[in-house]
C-alpha cells in the first residue's frame, strides 16, 4: 500500500527494531466498548507483518489482518502457532476496499498507516475519506476505530536524528494529516467522541531507539519508513558526521541533546472513535 516504500524488500528485517508500541493504549481503548474484550472481534488495518496482531490476539477473540503486501503477510503469518492461528485470519487487501460485509466488526486497529496514503491535502484528504468511511461501513454501531499516527511537532521535536534529514521529515510531516483534521474527518465518516492520547515515553523501535549508530546500519534504518526516502548520498554523509563525532567522544551527547524534546512531545498519537448508528450523524 506504502507510495513510497518498498515493503516486499522491507519485510524481513522490518521486525529487527520495530515494536508493537502502546498496545496498552488500544487495549485500554477498545475496552470501553459496549462488547467485552474477549470477546470482540477486531480488524489490524495494514497489519504488515503482524506485530500488533500478535500483542493483541491474547486480548480479543478473533482478528482479521489485512494487509495489501504479500510479503509482509507471509512474514505475519509464520509468527502464529497454533491455537492462535485459529483466531487470526490474514487477508490480501487494499484497506479502501476491504473484503468484509457491514457491521461485522466490534473494534479496528489502525497502527501507522494513514501516511502512507498517497493523498491530496489540498482536496480535503480525500483517499483517508474514504478508508474512514470504509472502517466506518465495517464496524458496528458503538465499535472503537483507534488510529496510531503522529502528530507534525512530534515528527519535528520526538526523534534525535530529525536534526540530519530535515527535508525528509518536512516531506513526512506533509504526508500526515494534521490531527484535528482527522478529528474533522472522523465525524463526517460517521465516528463520535474522538480522543487524542499520547504516550510521550513510547519508544517507536524500542531500546534500539538509542543506537546513536543507528543511522548507518541498514537493519536500523529500515525499522523507520523515513529512512527509504533519504538518498544514499545523504546517508553516506551522515555516517561520516557521526563517526567524527565518535571518534571525537562527543556521538552519546549529540543524540542526547538532540532527543531532550522528545519528552515533552512524544513520537506518536492515538486517536480513539466511536462508530455511531446509522443516521445519528445525518446521513
Amino acid at each position: 500500500m506504502s507510495s513510497y516504500e518498498n515493503y516486499s524488500e522491507r519485510a524481513q528485517t522490518y521486525d529487527h527494531t520495530r515494536k508493537p508500541v502502546g498496545v496498552e493504549i488500544i487495549v485500554g481503548c477498545l475496552s470501553k466498548s459496549s462488547v467485552p474484550l474477549t470477546q470482540q472481534y477486531l480488524l489490524d488495518a495494514g497489519c504488515g507483518t503482524g506485530n500488533y496482531s500478535g500483542a493483541m490476539i491474547k486480548h480479543v477473540a478473533r482478528i482479521a489482518a489485512v494487509d495489501l503486501n504479500i510479503q509482509m503477510l507471509a512474514r505475519a503469518h509464520a509468527k502464529f502457532a497454533d491455537p492462535d492461528k485459529g483466531r487470526i485470519a490474514f487477508h490480501q487487501a487494499s484497506i479502501e476496499r476491504l473484503p468484509f460485509g457491514a457491521a461485522v466488526f466490534d473494534g479496528v486497529m489502525v497502527n501507522q498507516v494513514m501516511h502512507h496514503l498517497a493523498d491530496q491535502a489540498e482536496s480535503g484528504y480525500p483517499r483517508i475519506r474514504s478508508v474512514l468511511t470504509e472502517f466506518a461501513r465495517v464496524l458496528k454501531p458503538g465499535g472503537m476505530i483507534v488510529i496510531n499516527t503522529c502528530s507534525r511537532r512530534q515528527l519535528r521535536k520526538g526523534f534525535w536524528y530529525g536534526s540530519l534529514i530535515p527535508e525528509q521529515i518536512n516531506r513526512m510531516c506533509e504526508r500526515h494529516i494534521p490531527l484535528s483534521f482527522l478529528q474533522e474527518i472522523l465525524h463526517e465518516s460517521g465516528f463520535e467522541s474522538a480522543h487524542r492520547i499520547v504516550p510521550v515515553d513510547a519508544l517507536m523501535q524500542g531500546r534500539s531507539y538509542f543506537n546513536a549508530r543507528g543511522p548507518c546500519e541498514k537493519t536500523w534504518r529500515d525499522g523507520d519508513s523515513i529512512w527509504s526516502t533519504v538518498p544514499q548520498k545523504r546517508i553516506d554523509e551522515i555516517c561520516a558526521q557521526l563517526e567524527q563525532l565518535a571518534q571525537a567522544g562527543k556521538l552519546e551527547d549529540f543524540m542526547r541533546e538532540r532527543d531532550a524534546t522528545r519528552s515533552e512531545v512524544g513520537q506518536m498519537t492515538f486517536v480513539r472513535a466511536t462508530r455511531i448508528a446509522a443516521g445519528a450523524h445525518g446521513t
